[in-house]
């Protein structure tokens, strides 16, 4: 083949089947065939067809949505752009069109759909039922929550009166026996409280921090009586101490 600059080379030709065949000019001046991968830089759109408008609807709920994609797409593409409108997993989607479920492989002109085609989408089952049970946890969560808070409120009565009863055994008061065990008694009232409650995920550790809170107070309370009790006290002075719960 020449070099001369100055020759005219077709961008294109048609081969006997009047297919084109695209050439191109390597910097040595040969004149080869241009590979399809090497063809410009066309988008995947463009490769896919124009881009077309598809209505799709829950089977039963009047929520619509409005999905635009190319017209060559998979109705696993329709699931990839729902997703992102519905929040629903791909997986857990099911596509109706003309009364048949469509598979994610398949294209949507080879099914028949057009601008404007209507699809009906549908929730897997397996979906639905976990998110009930997700939304049966999440109450259990939320009363056992605020059993552990009512709990938590009791407690926090009752530390007053220990807070009381160590100022006093601290000051060298000699305070009644009663009074420590009648606390007590009502600190393992709320830990028959805490057992009691069927807790999970974040109740489960409010619940956990609770009852260390109560043995705490509890080991406190047998400290303190165990103090009052030294006969080397400093007072021989026996009092009640009470505060309001």
């Amino acid at each position: 083949m020449s070099k001369n600059s100055d020759q005219h080379v077709p961008d294109s030709v048609l081969d006997e089947n009047n297919d084109e065949i695209k050439w191109e000019v390597k910097p040595d001046s040969m004149l080869i065939q241009k590979l399809e991968d090497d063809v410009g830089n066309d988008s995947s759109a463009t490769t896919q067809g124009p881009m077309i408008k598809l209505m799709v609807s829950y089977l039963h709920g009047p929520t619509r949505h409005e999905v635009h994609v190319p017209a060559q797409s998979t109705f696993g593409d329709i699931k990839n752009a729902l997703a992102q409108k519905t929040g629903l997993d791909p997986k857990d989607q099911r596509l109706m069109f003309r009364g048949k479920e469509k598979e994610d492989e398949e294209h949507l002109h080879m099914a028949g759909v057009k601008d404007r085609s209507k699809i009906l989408l549908l929730e897997e089952t397996a979906s639905k039922v976990r998110k009930l049970e997700e939304m049966r946890k999440s109450d259990q969560i939320a009363k056992a929550s605020e059993a552990v808070a009512d709990v938590r409120a009791e407690v926090d009565k009752i530390s007053e009166r220990v807070a009381a009863l160590e100022v006093a055994v601290d000051g060298g008061t000699k305070v009644e026996e009663k009074e420590f065990l009648v606390s007590i008694e009502l600190l393992m009232k709320q830990l028959l409280k805490l057992d009691s409650i069927e807790a999970e995920g974040e109740a489960k550790l409010q619940r956990k921090a609770e009852v260390r809170r109560v043995q705490n107070f509890v080991e406190k309370l047998d400290n303190l009586k165990a103090r009052n009790s030294n006969p080397y006290s400093n007072s021989s002075n026996s009092v009640s101490v009470t505060t309001k719960l």
